[in-house]
Formats: C-alpha cells, sequence, structure tokens
C-alpha cells in the first residue's frame, strides 16, 4: 500500500463528532451511489459499542472518518471514506490502524466483517493486505443499483490487525 508520509505527518485521528457530520455528509455524497443518511451516523455515533473516528488536519479539517460498530462477539466495519483528492495516501490505513488499536480487548480474538461493492477494487485490496478475506456475495446489496457486495471476514489476536503485521484471518479462509 503506498503511503504518502508528508500527509500522514498533517493528519491526526481523533473522535468523531456532531460538529464533524456536515462535512462528513459532503464527502459522504460524493464518495458514495448510496450515502448514509445523517440520521444513521447520528444513530451510529450515539452507541456506545460503537467507534467513529475522524481522519483531520492540524487545523482540525476533516479528511475521512470510519464507523464500526461491535454487534455481539464481531465487529463490524460499516463506513470508510475519504476526501477525494486525499485518497491513496494512507489516511483510510490510519483510520482503520486506530480502529484496531481501540477494539484489541485483553487476549481474545477479535472478529471483524464488511460488506464491500464488487466493483471497489482498490478498497478490497486495501482490506486484504489487513487480513480481510472473502467469505461470500449478499446478492443486490446495494438498493439504489442492485449491485452484489463481497462480504469480508477477519480474525486477530491482540496485537495483530495492522497492515502487514498479522496471519490473514481464520474465517477468511473459507470461499
Amino acid at each position: 500500500m503506498t503511503m504518502n508520509k508528508e500527509v500522514q505527518k498533517k493528519v491526526l485521528i481523533r473522535e468523531l463528532d456532531y460538529e464533524d457530520l456536515p462535512h462528513v455528509m459532503v464527502i459522504e455524497k460524493q464518495a458514495f451511489t448510496s450515502p448514509w443518511s445523517l440520521a444513521m451516523f447520528v444513530l451510529e455515533m450515539s452507541k456506545p459499542s460503537s467507534i467513529c473516528l475522524a481522519a483531520v488536519s492540524r487545523r482540525n479539517e476533516l479528511y475521512g472518518y470510519l464507523v464500526c460498530s461491535r454487534y455481539d462477539d464481531v465487529w463490524h466495519l460499516m463506513n470508510v471514506s475519504v476526501e477525494a483528492d486525499l485518497r491513496r495516501k494512507g489516511i483510510a490505513k490510519l483510520l482503520l490502524d486506530r480502529m484496531f488499536e481501540l477494539s484489541q480487548r485483553d487476549d481474545e480474538k477479535q472478529k471483524y466483517t464488511l460488506e464491500v461493492r464488487l466493483t471497489n477494487v482498490s478498497a478490497i485490496k486495501m482490506y486484504e493486505v489487513y487480513g480481510f478475506r472473502s467469505a461470500g456475495i449478499r446478492r443486490r446489496y446495494y438498493k439504489n443499483d442492485g449491485e452484489d457486495a463481497l462480504i469480508m471476514w477477519y480474525v486477530c489476536t491482540t496485537g495483530e490487525g495492522q497492515a502487514g503485521g498479522h496471519e490473514p484471518g481464520l474465517l477468511g479462509q473459507r470461499r
């Protein structure tokens, strides 16, 4: 994964805040053909089991965000996006790295899942770097255009979960 060290030095990862939501909605609508509603972000941010992160500049300008929620014993990575002109510079990686840090508990194995458009090859490759593996297809998952979603899973133990420093997920071995 290509990392732009200059951009990374200027990026801070912090908790996503309600004041970020107007800019989140701008990025969301530019990034996705099926964008989340404001209410969806508010709901996820209000859950104690959610990890909602913002990638910001030193001047607190929003570059990107991540939303991940825990359901029972599985973390569901629900939404990740970065400003269009800042993509592929390592910002999503910083968000994912921080999510893995925050989601680790004791010595438990942590399970993660996500859905991604089959046509979003760059995102699929990024997730594979982290150890996510294909586990199936959700047919017609995206309501606006009927595109299928690839279901990906990853299982890691404490200390794993950063790109390049882990074994492939156990659940991800299924095809």
